[in-house]
């Protein structure tokens, strides 16, 4: 019996000619959806899977199916002769576009074997002729097939070869998904072997030497891992130093190692290729050739046999030289491999004579961590979830290290410049508080980690810029945008559009226990963003001299000028400190979610235009139209259903004016308005999305209690849904908050962060508090009847999305991801809310 390696992702073409076996040696090795038959798509596109002028056709579709599998990183066996050159190069061709290792399984099975099989079976038609044809094809093939660009090539000779013969699938060597961590990701070294001991020193490991005393491995931590981007030589003062360091941690299992685009060069120079020795190889070979040719040969096969890139943790981590974009990690081919060494550059020069690299990091939206070097930055940042950590220690800068999964930079400065640099050190590293339209109509969508990607339309985009650039406050403050907020299904009660039960339903459906019930104010929609001193507020959003935050609306704009926002913010940062809050969450600055009152405090236009100036015409309309009535009545004509009509019109306007008013008390600067916060987004120490409302709404009634002349208390109620008293105690309090005027109610998961299609919150509006969206009639029953038919998916969808990209833009900005990374989500949720729909919703 033969064992043969197949790797996990990868072409397997089957070769042999007509009657060797293919398709029931596919089915014993291979799953049934893993093999794609030339015969099978004979049959697909004609009906008759031996129709030979059905065979282009049928081929076309074969590559289409092979394709789409490959793409998804399938492994995929082709069943077909393949014994033309021509059939061969297509599916080699394919496996290289979708950069997938291509195995060639040739069962050479004896001719009259085959010939005696084809007899046996009655939809075979064709000669022997045929049979000789392929035959002698396949046995000129048998010489040049690993020269066609299939990376192995198992010959099964005979019938009892392809009888015994039995596969063993073996993940690519760029798969280490197994191994989880913590790791110490250190960037690029280049020599520098002063600064890597200090650098591991301080990242706790214990460097192990030689009777010499040279450096020849180190001790980690308990439980952690090193692991090193690459560029070990050249250009610094002990390349060979670094590499027996480097050398003996991997051969213990001390460290991990992907190698950098020096390394590949040294290994060609090892190997007596003609390269130029620049940018520092002359001094590493000169270092090497005074070692002994042991040495020589060890660091050869090290280099050598480095993989370009490694997958880790799971598939959530990758590590390359260069980085890596997504379609290529964990594939193999030369493009991937050249990629994780050099990256990818646009053909062009910089004024400095070095190439020209593609920025992928700007456009990488993929799930897995990718951290990299080769490109000297100045300090780390994140960016879309990478990170450079080449620090450029050998150019005067700092040898640093990445604490995976903490996220946490560890550094150590470098003891003199030991190489000029071509370029200045972040020449050309974009400012992280530079924005760029590309940043936000470019790309297609927002990578979430609630939502996957958000996909945004380019029209949308483009009417969210129009908005942002004309009315939003400095973007620097911009880090979160609220999300729009989902309306409860449509009730079926007498007389409502809107009920408590339809929420309740919807949120035990998605399996929560537990929701708790908020009064929802009637005002404006508030983020705060506040610092607790000046520092702060510089560093951070880079705020101007004396500033401690702001205060915005839902599409981004201030909600009063710079004077009262300033007072507004300083009396918000000292209730903070005098709750303790400040202290108790480790934190210097916050966003919080609120609503600010009363309504006319910021919408006092929209009121007097929307709302009074419709309650006045209507008024002045209804009265003339009812004395008109009442005249004709005294003329004896048939008005009296007519006045009947006119009589609950005016009632309805009434209550119209009356829902309006409501929401409507005088101010004067800040004297007046309240600030009803009921969310602590985030901090510089965390998101808080994952702690219960309870928790937010104890936070809030202690800023209140703090300072009441600034904050307003929210009422609530706790609901257990699987208890019909306490359901029916929620819709009592719903009922009679509403009947005091109250707009309604929030339902929202208690437990909070909601996942799936759990909604963030649902809100549930009064009966009266509706006429100010639909209209002062909309209780009539034709009325109600037509909106019962309204669709809320779409809206409910909308929320979803939002929240999402709401929580990726806090997520970003607390992981220190510089501003134009923030504000492609905060972007995207001013997009969405262009989208068609209902806004009465």
């Amino acid at each position: 019996m033969s064992t043969f390696d197949i790797p996990d992702r990868s072409l397997v073409v089957l070769v042999g000619i007509s009657g060797s076996g293919k398709s029931s040696f596919a089915a014993q090795h291979f799953g049934p959806y893993e093999t794609v038959s030339s015969d099978a798509c004979r049959g697909m596109v004609s009906n008759d899977p031996n129709l030979q002028s059905a065979t282009k056709d049928a081929f076309a579709l074969l590559e289409f199916l092979v394709a789409t599998r490959l793409r998804a990183g399938l492994l995929t066996v082709v069943d077909a002769t393949n014994v033309q050159p021509a059939a061969r190069k297509a599916l080699i061709s394919l496996a290289r576009e979708h950069d997938v290792l291509p195995v060639a399984v040739v069962l050479d099975v004896p001719e009259s074997v085959c010939a005696q099989r084809n007899a046996e079976r009655t939809d075979r038609t064709f000669g022997r002729d045929v049979l000789r044809r392929q035959q002698s094809q396949l046995q000129r093939s048998l010489r040049g097939l690993s020269k066609e660009g299939f990376r192995s090539v198992h010959v099964l000779d005979g019938v009892e070869a392809v009888a015994s013969a039995t596969f063993v699938r073996t993940p690519l060597r760029s798969d280490r998904r197994e191994l989880t961590g913590p790791f110490d990701v250190i960037g690029d070294i280049h020599g520098c072997l002063a600064e890597l001991e200090s650098l591991l020193g301080v990242l706790g490991y214990t460097i192990e030497r030689d009777d010499a005393g040279r450096a020849v491995g180190a001790t980690p931590p308990p439980g952690r891992t090193a692991m090193f981007v690459g560029d070990y030589v050249d250009r610094g003062p002990d390349s060979v130093g670094v590499l027996r360091l480097v050398m003996g941690m991997v051969g213990t299992g001390a460290a991990l190692a992907v190698p950098g685009n020096h390394e590949n060069k040294l290994v060609k120079a090892l190997r007596g290729r003609k390269v130029t020795t620049s940018h520092g190889l002359a001094e590493t070979l000169e270092q090497l050739d005074a070692e002994s040719a042991e040495f020589r040969r060890q660091v050869l096969e090290f280099c050598d046999g480095l993989v370009a890139h490694l997958v880790l943790d799971g598939g959530k981590l990758v590590v390359a030289h260069a980085g890596l974009i997504e379609k290529y990690h964990n594939r193999a081919s030369g493009r991937v491999r050249s990629f994780a060494l050099y990256g990818d550059t646009t053909g062009e020069t910089d004024e400095f004579g070095l190439p020209v690299r593609y920025p992928w990091a700007q456009d990488y939206r993929g799930s897995a961590t990718v951290l990299y070097g080769h490109t000297p930055v100045p300090e780390v940042e994140w960016e879309n979830n990478t990170a450079c950590l080449d620090t450029g220690c050998v150019f005067g800068g700092k040898l640093t290290a990445l604490r995976y999964p903490e996220r946490e930079v560890v550094s150590v400065p470098a003891e003199k410049v030991w190489y000029e640099p071509a370029r200045p050190m972040g020449a050309f590293t974009r400012d992280a508080a530079s924005l760029d339209l590309s940043d936000v109509i470019g790309p297609t969508g927002v990578e979430t980690s609630l939502r996957g990607r958000v996909s945004v339309r380019p029209e949308n985009a483009a009417g969210a810029l129009e908005v942002m650039s004309r009315f939003a406050l400095a973007p620097q403050w911009l880090h979160y945008l609220p999300p729009t907020m989902a309306p409860s299904g449509t009730s079926e009660r007498e007389g409502y559009l809107e009920y408590p039960t339809q929420a309740f339903d919807a949120y035990r459906a998605l399996g929560a226990s537990t929701v708790i019930c908020e009064e929802k104010h009637m005002g404006s929609r508030v983020v705060v963003v506040v610092c607790r001193d000046a520092d702060t507020a510089r560093e951070k959003f880079d705020a101007p001299e004396g500033s401690l935050g702001t205060a915005y609306t839902r599409t981004g704009r201030p909600v009063f000028d710079e004077s009262l926002t300033g007072e507004l913010i300083s009396g918000v940062s000292d209730a903070i400190e005098k709750a303790g809050v400040w202290d108790e969450l480790a934190s210097s600055w916050l966003i919080l979610d609120c609503e600010l009152m009363p309504w006319s405090a910021k919408a006092e236009g929209l009121i007097k235009a929307e709302y009074a100036a419709v309650a006045a015409v209507s008024r002045a309309n209804l009265g003339a139209e009812a004395a008109v009535l009442a005249s004709a009545g005294t003329r004896g004509l048939g008005v009296q259903a007519l006045l009947e009509r006119n009589t609950v019109r005016q009632v309805n306007l009434g209550e119209f004016t009356d829902a309006y008013r409501r929401y409507i008390w005088p101010t004067d600067g800040l004297d007046g308005v309240r600030i009803a916060p009921f969310q602590v987004l985030a901090s510089n120490v965390e998101t808080y999305a994952d702690r219960p409302h309870a928790w937010h709404l104890d936070v809030a009634d202690r800023l209140v209690a703090a300072a009441p002349e600034v904050f307003a208390a929210t009422r609530r109620i706790e609901v257990d849904l699987s208890t019909p008293d306490s359901v029916a105690a929620a819709e009592k309090w719903w009922e009679e908050l509403t009947a005091q005027g109250g707009e309604g109610m929030v339902v929202k998961p208690e437990a909070n962060a909601p996942r799936g299609k759990m909604q963030p919150g649902m809100k549930v509006r009064g009966r009266e508090y509706l006429r100010l969206i639909y209209g002062a009639d909309y209780t009539d029953p034709d009325r109600l009847t037509a909106l019962r038919n309204r669709n809320v998916g779409h809206k409910q969808s909308m929320a979803l999305r939002e929240y999402a990209l709401g929580m990726e833009a806090l997520d970003r900005s607390v992981r220190g991801e510089p501003l134009y990374s923030i504000h492609q989500a905060v972007f995207a949720v001013l997009a969405l809310e262009s989208e068609p729909v209902d806004p009465r919703l």
